[in-house]
């Protein structure tokens, strides 16, 4: 169940990321929003390790900004989220209705 909740998290991360104007989001405003959005209520070391898992995958990557971490969409990522690479750990858009 671990497995399923965090490659969907993951997917929700990199389309989250899409929507900013800046394509970027800090680690805790994501945590409040995997919350609101699939309530999954994990802490912010949770979702930064979702971030490190991405941009280990170069879908992300990372800024420290004090005690939060940045998260800025790559083009690999925008590549998964448009269909065109598949991320290993990450659920493919498509099981989400799209991107």
């Amino acid at each position: 169940m671990e497995k399923i909740m965090q490659e969907e998290a993951r997917l929700t991360i990199l389309k989250e990321l899409q929507a900013q104007p800046n394509k970027a989001i800090t680690s805790e405003a994501m945590r409040r929003f995997l919350l609101d959005f699939l309530m999954i209520e994990k802490s912010r070391e949770w979702v930064e390790e979702q971030f490190v898992f991405l941009r280990e995958m170069r879908a992300v990557d990372i800024v420290a900004a004090g005690t939060v971490k940045i998260a800025r969409l790559t083009e690999r990522g925008e590549h998964h989220l448009a269909g065109k690479v598949t991320l290993a750990g990450v659920l493919p858009p498509s099981a989400r209705g799209g991107a």
